[in-house]
């Protein structure tokens, strides 16, 4: 068994606006300049969130909550870490991107607490080839992608397990690893890579185990074109992230009832098809 891990580009905050999601960056304050000039409506949340389906969940609840009395703004990231540091820090009021078991994980390393103040959809991960039309078609040696972050790592090599292609020692968790695996009938060679390029390198490896809302972006449909996928049954619900210290304030009770109220229900199951699964 071969593999290795490739070093995790660095995360940033995209300046491009995804024509899909209609979001719109605003000049703001931040939620510690709110506190500090009190020049804003203390009814502003400022969310962090990956562009789809996150950013588009939360742009269809903008109207709604705007009734309400609150201003959402959204300002779309395309890694999985700044948007818990921005959060920590206060330069965000919340973000929509992760699972609980990432967060976990990412609150253990970085000794930070954010919190879940709400779970909205689950996004069955899915393992993907531009090479092979079946699972049955992969080659001895030959190469699988999967995310380099402890817990997508180990949710993706869960799924190859479960598709026999792998089997992980008794011990493993979800933070498994490729030295977790016990079993590797077809010597596969693993590469650890960033989540957010895996699309992009699809044409290069056999097989790549993608986050839905990567897929989603890259124009993949996941109900059709993977593999393998998880099923309705995943624990991996996307969930609504904030401190201790804002979780329980009016607006935020306001943004986690729309996120799931049936009108959301609705519209992530006309907008995705299956790709995207309401959790509540």
């Amino acid at each position: 068994m071969r593999w290795q891990r490739a070093p995790a580009i660095e995360p940033h905050l995209t300046g491009n606006i995804q024509p899909a999601a209609h979001v719109a960056f605003q000049a703001r304050h931040t939620p510690q300049q709110r506190a500090f000039t009190g020049a804003v409506n203390a009814e502003e949340l400022t969310v962090a969130a990956t562009p789809v389906p996150h950013a588009e969940i939360l742009e269809f609840v903008k109207p709604k909550l705007a009734e309400q009395g609150v201003e959402l703004d959204v300002k779309v990231f395309t890694d999985y870490v700044q948007p818990n540091i921005q959060v920590d820090q206060k330069q965000m009021d919340a973000n929509f991107f992760q699972h609980q078991p990432y967060l976990d994980e990412f609150n253990s390393g970085r000794g930070t607490e954010l919190v879940t103040v709400t779970g909205v959809h689950v996004e069955p991960f899915g393992a993907y080839s531009s090479k092979i039309e079946s699972l049955d078609d992969l080659q001895d040696g030959a190469v699988v992608a999967i995310p380099n972050d402890p817990t997508n790592g180990g949710r993706a090599l869960l799924l190859l397990q479960k598709a026999g292609l792998i089997t992980l020692s008794d011990e493993s968790t979800i933070t498994a690893t490729p030295r977790d695996i016990a079993d590797n009938p077809k010597d596969l060679e693993f590469k650890e890579l960033e989540a957010a390029t895996l699309p992009r390198i699809l044409n290069q490896v056999d097989l790549a185990l993608i986050n839905t809302n990567y897929a989603l972006e890259a124009g993949l449909n996941p109900s059709e074109d993977a593999l393998v996928i998880e099923g309705s049954e995943s624990p991996y619900v996307s969930i609504l992230v904030a401190r201790p210290d804002n979780k329980d304030s009016e607006a935020m009770k306001k943004l986690a009832a729309a996120l799931t109220s049936e009108d959301v229900k609705a519209f992530i199951k006309e907008q995705y098809k299956g790709a995207v699964v309401p959790a509540f």
